[in-house]
């Protein structure tokens, strides 16, 4: 039996790893559209810097994955401590926000106790996104720091936003809150707390990891981007770029929306075709930044919720190691989300890096344009899933669908869900087990 995965991100790599051994599949292609595999898990390098799409990390809850991960990058890995931090008002605010209160102004922080100890909307049920934060953390933690941010990194309004993205948060009892205000820290989200990264190669080296573990029946093609899906009678008849593939069994881990459109069925019902063109999501630009000082003391990630700073997020490269610094100098990623034909969409590269070097000055981690060495801006159509209201209709719909034609979604973006590193593996795990038990 042939399986062809379409795509070449973490998530179809993950899925070949744990298939090859199925005694019951002859052959795994894995048909990538770029030319090398990885998808948003890529690595690119610019003057010697190596930087990801965005600041990944290697940690889990699930210490099986957890385990596979770092044993795949084995002595290329390492551990650190995280340290991230919310600029507000030019003070340094530990994240998460609800944990270190005392580090905002005496009026914000009156704002914050007030409104979570005397809050109205705690007993309705949250029904979005908006309502959620109010409910679990009053007005003040709301209005300061948690509607502008999800605003500005989802650039879609948290009330039309449902709350699969939050529902997992827990509500931080009150004495946690007066303790946060009164000046002692307190270290939120411990899964989190520690987290692993190659020591060379960045989030790519694990890509490449995997790759190294495959065995000979999976083989990897690229350049070959996938134009047209039709079901026949033995199976699958793919068109790409690159020429025609036969499948007896296919997976798509290609944007859900792009796919329904390439897959041909005369059958296919409008519904699902309408649910498709609905889906939202974010495309990134991520700007490095390489300047002559450092501002950014012994931090990784700092995220900004002043809508007069273009980016949503830095991260300090710098911070992960020697093969991700160069001596004397400070190397910063800013991430900028946008939606096809907003404003960012329309900008240029070049009016995005200036505003880029324009919120490092407004925020101190530079004193002038003059500081700057040099900087590289690259773009990607998708980089979050947005769980606006129609999202968990909208997908059922399609995934019932497709199931009925005997096609596996898997991945961030072939299942359309906003799933982290751990999770895409681990969704391929249990992917590849259900593929096993029929």
């Amino acid at each position: 039996m042939n399986y062809t995965i379409l795509g070449g991100g973490l998530s179809a790599i993950s899925l070949a790893y744990f298939l090859q051994n199925n005694q019951n599949i002859d052959e795994i292609h894995i048909l990538e559209k770029d030319a090398s595999p990885g998808g948003i898990c890529r690595t690119f390098v610019k003057n010697g810097i190596e930087y990801d799409v965005g600041p990944h990390i290697i940690f889990s809850k699930n210490k099986e994955i957890l385990d596979l991960m770092n044993n795949l990058l084995g002595k290329n890995n390492e551990k650190h401590r995280r340290s991230n931090r919310i600029i507000h008002k030019k003070r340094l605010v530990q994240y998460p926000f609800e944990n270190d209160l005392s580090k905002l102004p005496p009026e914000d922080i009156d704002y914050c106790v007030n409104s979570f100890l005397h809050n109205p909307y705690e007993n309705y049920d949250a029904k979005n996104m908006l309502q959620f934060f109010l409910k679990t953390f009053g007005e003040g933690i709301t209005n300061i720091y948690l509607r502008p941010y999800n605003e500005k990194i989802w650039k879609f309004d948290p009330s039309f936003m449902d709350t699969q993205m939050v529902e997992r948060i827990p509500k931080p009892p009150k004495e946690d809150i007066l303790r946060s205000a009164k000046g002692e820290t307190i270290d939120g989200y411990l899964h989190q707390l520690y987290f692993t990264y190659p020591k060379k190669g960045g989030t790519e080296a694990l890509i490449k990891a995997f790759i190294s573990k495959l065995n000979p029946k999976i083989k990897i093609h690229t350049n070959a981007k996938v134009k047209e899906i039709e079901k026949t009678s033995y199976g699958f008849k793919i068109t790409t770029s690159s020429g025609m593939f036969e499948a007896d069994k296919i997976v798509s881990t290609i944007p859900v929306n792009e796919f329904v459109q390439i897959y041909k069925d005369t059958c296919k019902p409008k519904e699902v075709i309408t649910a498709a063109s609905n889906l939202r999501y974010n495309s990134i630009a991520v700007c490095i930044v390489n300047v002559k000082k450092d501002y950014a003391g012994e931090n990784y990630t700092f995220t900004i919720a002043d809508k007069n700073i273009k980016f949503h997020r830095i991260s300090k490269l710098d911070f992960m190691g020697a093969n991700y610094h160069i001596d004397g100098t400070a190397t910063y990623m800013a991430e900028i989300t946008y939606r096809k034909n907003d404003l960012n969409d329309q900008s240029s590269d070049k009016e995005l890096t200036e505003k880029v070097i324009e919120g490092l000055e407004k925020i101190g981690f530079i004193d002038s344009k003059q500081d700057v060495n040099f900087t590289d801006l690259k773009r990607f159509d998708y980089a979050y899933v947005i769980y606006d209201l129609n999202h968990r209709k909208n997908m059922d719909l399609i995934k019932n669908y497709f199931s009925s034609q005997n096609i596996h979604l898997n991945g961030r973006f072939g299942s359309f869900e906003y799933l982290n590193m751990d999770a895409v593996i681990n969704q391929s795990k249990i992917l590849a087990e259900k593929i096993s038990n029929t």
